[in-house]
């Protein structure tokens, strides 16, 4: 591995690229932190898939796309006088230092769980009115309903048993498939979500990431779906045109492979 040293030789590396690019580069030029947000996010996402995908030689390169937004934003910052990636970097340590209190400072923690409640106090304490302020609103429902969760759970809003989550989602179910009768498509929306929101917050009690669960699955039925299209292709033969127990014979082969 590198030394500090060389690592802190490499960032001031990328420093002095991106100094070169926004002095010279067209494109480069022209950008602004609005026509970034959107590269950013399909960055983060893309981080995202090389994690769950365990390629850490892309989980490398997608660290170093998003670093590379980072520094772009800080560049900017500092064009309008505002912030440079100085500011940017105390701004986090100063944050570290003063939510960790039992590491630079002398409060008592006996494990994870007061570490959470600290953190969520500390920034109550900071000004927010909030906990849930720091859950951003533009987040996938599915990421948004764990948060949340974490939040308030961080100051004691929550279950005390899985038992009893899992007798939620059980009350939830049953309120859906009552709506489901009743018709209401309105209804149905709201009890579905209720089901899901539960759902969400069944799977933090099992230390389980709702997120990356559901990805999972998604990665496991394309994989499947792309083995029958394969099949039947072989076959010559379009997938409109077979039939449902046709193509469960080459789901079933897709399963055990």
């Amino acid at each position: 591995m590198n030394s500090r040293q060389d690592q802190l030789k490499a960032f001031d590396r990328l420093l002095t690229i991106m100094d070169e690019l926004r002095e010279q580069c067209p494109w480069d030029k022209k950008q602004t932190m609005e026509t970034l947000r959107h590269l950013t996010i399909e960055e983060t996402y893309e981080l995202g898939d090389a994690i769950l995908d365990k390629d850490l030689d892309e989980v490398k390169k997608e660290l170093g796309d998003v670093l590379l937004h980072i520094v772009f934003y800080s560049k900017i910052g500092s064009e309008s006088k505002d912030f440079d990636i100085a500011d940017v970097c105390n701004s986090i340590c100063e944050k570290l230092i003063n939510r960790h209190p039992h590491i630079y400072g002398d409060v008592d923690v006996e494990n994870e769980d007061d570490v959470k409640r600290n953190w969520e106090s500390i920034k109550l304490k900071e000004g927010k009115k909030s906990v849930l302020e720091g859950v951003p609103r533009s987040l996938p429902a599915l990421v948004k309903a764990n948060r949340i969760q974490e939040k308030v759970a961080g100051v004691g809003f929550d279950w005390e048993k899985p038992e009893q989550v899992w007798e939620k989602v059980q009350e939830e179910l049953s309120e859906f498939q009552q709506e489901t009768k009743a018709g209401n498509q309105d209804n149905m929306e709201s009890e579905f979500g209720d089901v899901m929101f539960s759902m969400v917050n069944y799977a933090r009690f099992l230390n389980i990431n709702p997120e990356n669960a559901l990805e999972r699955t998604n990665k496991k039925f394309s994989k499947r779906f792309q083995y029958l299209e394969s099949k039947a292709k072989a076959l010559n033969k379009p997938l409109k045109d077979m039939t449902l127990a046709e193509m469960d014979v080459f789901w079933e082969e897709a399963k055990k492979l």
